[in-house]
Parts: structure tokens; C-alpha cells; sequence
């Protein structure tokens, strides 16, 4: 220990002294000879290590409840709050660098290269002014305002809005089990709400949530969502901000309506979503009633002027490029009232969202109930309320629960469960979704690309069944012919 080693220490100095107070010397006097020095203890900076660790941690400590000397998690986290702490640093460090990056590579994209008019004027007139038009675009039409100033003047004026913070996983289905069944019936299922929720995982989540995913994977511009009222198509892009923790800006007809007015209006608008966008991605271009855009003829009483933004979409998403992790994705009611044609020139991918089927149903009043706070029981025939709720939406389904599961009802739940017949009534007062209006679904959908591919090859497996079931009949035809011929060369041989 320290102090063994101290006493030591004193012991042969003393005894040094000694020696050179008994030894004889020279009258003239000489050098003296050194005593017997200790080499430095090896031991004694881990002793002073441990009793400064003590002083500081355990002297003022109460022990005497932890008999079993358990652990201290406080102190395992002051421990290891230094390592994190330096492990995140890097990362954070290699964030901030790709950030930078992507920010100066996006104003220099939003600054445009110098030298595109030269290089048209030697193409000529036509071609000159065509170059003239592109460089105007590009045009940066706000160099000397800050980021700030223009997030600020987009949420003053209603574009850049708030959402409610949605998980993808709360938009609730099961998968379509009949689907199999339905198809070697040749009836085409409608896909199920587990399938939407995949396929907006798929097309808009993941993409948009790496830079890397983004750039490797097909790029997807832009996503319409169709369906019925009250199937989630808002929620589904709540959704997927949430996921991705993105900007949402709002272009909606009603809500553009007399803000930025004019053409010079409108070019700032959209030139202030797409620098505010690229330079703070990810960020998702919002636009409800859709086909308002591509309406046919528009009615007189919608002031909101719906096909202002109708030549302008297709242009800005065709500059957009993999970098851009910008998604505009539109949400529509009814889609045939719009132009098909103009519609898919704007959006690449389009979910259909149906009316859930039995298993959704069954899920969807399972889940609700639990969450609202009531219970489950033998008097509640989930089986029966799912079956007699078919044709109502998900958004239905959600009203009825609440009505029924009040906090009066929730209270009463120990002296009197729920029955399935509280939820008829408030289902009986809203109008379900009919096979008509669902067939007028699938009747848009297979004018859409896709649609119209499906029904080619949906068409062609039914004439190669066609045609193998027509080769088959005329080889038995012949069997049964030469077993006639037979049968008559026996008759004459009887003869």
C-alpha cells in the first residue's frame, strides 16, 4: 500500500544518515556516497486513482438497503454517456458534411449554367428562343432572400401546412385471402387495404426516406390515391410525413384560391415550393380533388379556378430529377370526372383504395374498440358485425365506434358489455358504399396504362386456355372418328 511504502521509504533514509554520521572521512573532506534509492511504486498512481474515485462517488453514498449490491444505472450511464457521446459525434459530423453538400449542389442547380443562350443562337432563331425560355425558368427569381424568410412567408400564407403525426401501421387491413379463389373463378379481386398500405410503403416511404434508395430505385415522381370517402387517402399522406419526417406543402385548388393571383403569381408560388422543397427535403406536394385539375368543363359555381395549375405540373415534374426527393402526390374522389390521359401524364402511379373487405372489417372493429377503451366479450359476435357492415368504409367504422363507446359507455362496460347490435344504428344513419359506385371505380381504372395492360394480359391468358381447350377437342374428335372406321371394317368382316 501507500503508506507501507512511505514507511519504507523513511526507514532507509534514516538509516543513510547514519551511516555517513559513523563513517570515517578524510580531513580534506570528499564526495559522499549516495544511500540505497527505492525505484518509483508501480502501484501507488492506481491506489491514489481508486481513493480520489472513492472520494468522489462512494464516501458520500448510503449502502446500508443494497445489500445485494445491486447495480446503479446512473452510473453505468455517466459511463457510457462518453462513448456515445463520441460516437455520434462522427456521425453527426458525417451528416452535416452530406447536408452541406446537397445544399450547395441544389443552389448551384437553382443558379443555372452560364452560356446556354451562346450555345442556341448557333442552332438558330427557333431554337434560340426556345433556349431563352429554358434560362428564364431556371432563373433563380429569389437570389438575395434566405431560407428562412421564404419558409416563413409560405406558412403565413397557408402552403406550407401542419399534420397529425399518423404511423403507416395505424392505417389498419388484413390481406385478401379469397383472392386466389376469385381469380381462378376469372373474377378479378379488388386488392385489400393490407395491399395499399404496401404498396405506399413501397412507392412512397422507402424511396423518399434515403438519398441512396432514392437515386438507385425507379424514380417515382408523383402517386394519385383514389377512392371512396372515408377510406384514407388523406390519412395515408399523413402517413407518409410522418414516416418521413417531411414538409408538406398544400396546393389544393380551395387553398391557392386568390393568393399569388396572375401569371407572375403563380410562377413565384411554384418557384418558392420547389427552392423551399429541394433545399429541405424530403418534402411532399399535397393536391386534394385531383381530377379538379384535368376537369372536363368546370362547373359555374366553383369560383376556385381548379385548372390553374393544370400546363403547369407536367412541366415541373419532368425537370425533377433523382436527387430531388420532392413527391407530389394528389388524393381524388372521383377520378372520372377528370381527363384520364392528362391525369396519368401527371401522375405515375395510381392506388386505388376499395371498400375493406370481411377480414378488414373484422380487424378494423377489433382494434377500434380496444383503442377507445372498450373490451372484448362473448356477448360482443364480432363475426356477425363485420358481416353485416359490408360496404361501409373504414372512415364509417371509426364514427360508429365513437358514437357507441362514449366515456358514460366506457365506464358502464363492467355492468353491462357491448353488444353488437349498439353499433347498427349509427351504421344505419350513413349511406354505404354500393357495387355501382365501386364498379365505376374499376371502370376508370382500367382506362389508366396499367389498367389497360392488366386487360391485355388478362385477355390473352384466356385465349391461350381458349385455344388449348379448342386443340384438345379436335384431337378427341379424330380418336372417336378412326374408332367408327373401326367398328365398320369389323361389321363387314362379320359379313
Amino acid at each position: 500500500s501507500g503508506i507501507n511504502a512511505e514507511y519504507v521509504k523513511q526507514w532507509y533514509q534514516r538509516r543513510v544518515r547514519g551511516k555517513k554520521k559513523g563513517k570515517k572521512g578524510d580531513s580534506g573532506g570528499g564526495d559522499e556516497e549516495e544511500g540505497f534509492k527505492l525505484a518509483p511504486s508501480t502501484f501507488i498512481p492506481g491506489i491514489d486513482e481508486a481513493s480520489t474515485n472513492y472520494d468522489e462517488i462512494w464516501k458520500t453514498r448510503d449502502e446500508t438497503d443494497n445489500f445485494q449490491q445491486k447495480y446503479d444505472a446512473e452510473l453505468i450511464k455517466e459511463l457510457k454517456r462518453g462513448e456515445v457521446e463520441g460516437e455520434i459525434r462522427v456521425q453527426v459530423d458525417d451528416l452535416m458534411r452530406q447536408e452541406l453538400k446537397n445544399l450547395k449542389a441544389a443552389l448551384q442547380k437553382d443558379a443555372g449554367k452560364k452560356g446556354g443562350k451562346g450555345s442556341a443562337k448557333k442552332k438558330g432563331k427557333k431554337k434560340d428562343k426556345k433556349g431563352g425560355k429554358k434560362g428564364k425558368k431556371e432563373k433563380d427569381l429569389t437570389p438575395d432572400r434566405t431560407i428562412e424568410s421564404l419558409y416563413e412567408e409560405l406558412v403565413k400564407e397557408g402552403i406550407l401546412v401542419q399534420y397529425p403525426k399518423v404511423k403507416i401501421s395505424d392505417f389498419m387491413g388484413e390481406y385478401s385471402y379469397l383472392g386466389t379463389t376469385l381469380r381462378q373463378a376469372n373474377i378479378e379481386p379488388m386488392p385489400s387495404l393490407a395491399d395499399v398500405r404496401r404498396v405506399t410503403t413501397e412507392y412512397g416511404i422507402l424511396p423518399m426516406g434515403s438519398q441512396t434508395v432514392h437515386e438507385t430505385a425507379p424514380f417515382i415522381k408523383s402517386m394519385l390515391i383514389a377512392g371512396p370517402h372515408g377510406t384514407g387517402k388523406r390519412m395515408l399522406v399523413n402517413a407518409i410525413c410522418s414516416e418521413l419526417g417531411a414538409n408538406l406543402m398544400d396546393l389544393t385548388a380551395e387553398n391557392i384560391c386568390g393568393k399569388y393571383p396572375g401569371k407572375a403569381g403563380l410562377t413565384m408560388l411554384l418557384h418558392l415550393v420547389m427552392k423551399v422543397g429541394k433545399l429541405l427535403q424530403p418534402t411532399v406536394v399535397y393536391i386534394g380533388n385531383a381530377e379538379k385539375t384535368f376537369i372536363k368543363k368546370v362547373p359555374k359555381n366553383d369560383m376556385s379556378d381548379p385548372k390553374r395549375l393544370k400546363k403547369e405540373l407536367p412541366k415541373i415534374i419532368k425537370k425533377m430529377s433523382a436527387e430531388d426527393r420532392i413527391m407530389f402526390i394528389g388524393t381524388s374522389l372521383t377520378p372520372w370526372d377528370g381527363d384520364v390521359k392528362g391525369m396519368c401524364q401527371v401522375y405515375q402511379k395510381i392506388i386505388l383504395i376499395p371498400r375493406p373487405d370481411y377480414a378488414s372489417r373484422y380487424l378494423l372493429f377489433k382494434e377500434l374498440i380496444l383503442r377507445m377503451g372498450g373490451r372484448l366479450s362473448a356477448t360482443l359476435d364480432l363475426s356477425s358485425l363485420a358481416k353485416i357492415s359490408d360496404g361501409y368504409t373504414p372512415g364509417h367504422i371509426m364514427g360508429a365506434v365513437k358514437h357507441v363507446l362514449t366515456e358514460r359507455r366506457v365506464q358502464q362496460l363492467t355492468r353491462k358489455p357491448l353488444t353488437a347490435s349498439e353499433f347498427v344504428t349509427p351504421l344505419a344513419r350513413v349511406d354505404p358504399i354500393y357495387k355501382e359506385e365501386e364498379e365505376q371505380f374499376k371502370k376508370w381504372y382500367s382506362k389508366t396504362p396499367l389498367g389497360k395492360k392488366r386487360d391485355k394480359l388478362k385477355a390473352e391468358d384466356e385465349e391461350g386456355e381458349g385455344g388449348g381447350k379448342g386443340g384438345k377437342g379436335a384431337k378427341g374428335g379424330k380418336k372417336k372418328g378412326k374408332g367408327k372406321k373401326k367398328g365398320k371394317g369389323k361389321k363387314k368382316k362379320g359379313k
